[in-house]
């Protein structure tokens, strides 16, 4: 495990290829990895994690000629004209952080595109729906901007559930102990853009007030603008957590605190983007089957002790968050 020193010169970064191995040993070298990092605050960053970097390179592509648009164009797939959270998130619409002014940034939400006539839409499934797609057409540098956004989700979701996968094996659990949590996993791709922190900013402005994340885990892009900073739990001090090539940001979301009962961390980051320019990220945030029950696993409950949180479906947990974040 680093000590506080190191953890100051930069989150870990952990070789993920032998969870793709056929060997236990190569996976149970990674999953002690994944333990110790987990435990001590929740964030590192993967490497040799197999979605291609053509895809990457392609799916910022995209998020870039988005965003360039004018905002008429990205209005008109305004996130209030879905019923399912989808689609364009104006400057300043979300506040994570209490007490904060709303963060200085913008979005686009995708996840599956289920129908509107799926089953699962017509029972009002939270964040369940159609996309909302832009007119490709319209701009030349959004040319491909469904198929690459779709095949960036299918890329992401695999690498999520095999992350996942390893962080039961670091539990002492069999690798397919959350399967059914996996089982029909929900998922959300966001795209975000931060214009540079202004010069006078309000007091407490930020490009994304400081908050822990929702779900189960989030895979993490972003550009070379830097910005983002986790809160080292022991000392209290901002660690940043600038680009590394090749790599993603990797997060534990609040679901997997109340699972392990707070043995792994899901931890307070921010973005501040000092660059002077435009920052993009792309996070991906996994979430996991929205009828799953998330309870204290036996294994992380110390003998006597009670567990710290009551059980939660997925689903109501993320409506509780979403509330809170969006009034």
């Amino acid at each position: 495990m680093q000590s506080n020193d190191e953890l100051k010169a930069g989150l870990p970064i952990i070789d993920i290829g032998g969870l793709a191995d056929a060997d236990p040993a190569a996976q149970r070298r990674v999953a002690d990895h994944l333990r110790a990092v987990c435990e001590r605050h929740g964030f590192f960053y993967v490497v040799n994690h197999g979605v291609p970097a053509e895809l990457i390179g392609a799916a910022f592509a995209r998020a870039e000629a988005f965003f360039d648009q004018h905002d008429a164009a990205k209005l008109a797939l305004d996130k209030r004209l879905s019923a399912c959270n989808r689609g364009y998130e104006p400057l300043r619409a979300q506040t994570l952080e209490a007490g904060a002014p709303p963060d200085l940034k913008e979005g686009f939400y995708l996840g599956e595109d289920v129908p509107a006539d799926d089953p699962r839409v017509l029972a009002g499934r939270f964040n369940t729906g159609p996309n909302q797609w832009p007119d490709e057409a319209a701009q030349p540098g959004l040319a491909g901007f469904r198929d690459t956004m779709q095949a960036y989700f299918a890329a992401a979701y695999a690498l999520a559930t095999r992350i996942t996968r390893g962080l039961a094996l670091s539990l002492d659990l069999p690798a397919a102990a959350f399967d059914d949590y996996l089982d029909g996993a929900s998922a959300t791709l966001r795209l975000l853009h931060y214009p540079p922190q202004p010069p006078n900013p309000a007091p407490g402005e930020k490009g994304c007030g400081a908050h822990t994340d929702f779900g189960g885990i989030t895979l993490l892009l972003q550009d070379d603008s830097g910005g983002l900073q986790v809160r080292d739990p022991a000392s209290g001090d901002w660690i940043d957590a600038p680009p590394v090539p090749g790599s993603y940001v990797v997060n534990l979301g609040d679901l997997f605190a109340r699972w392990t009962n707070d043995r792994y961390r899901s931890t307070l980051h921010r973005v501040i983007n000092r660059s002077g320019r435009e920052r993009h990220s792309i996070p991906f945030f996994f979430t996991g089957n929205p009828d799953y029950l998330v309870r204290c696993l036996p294994t992380c409950l110390a003998a006597g002790a009670e567990p710290r949180y009551a059980p939660v479906t997925v689903e109501q947990h993320l409506r509780e968050c979403y509330e809170r974040t969006y009034g």
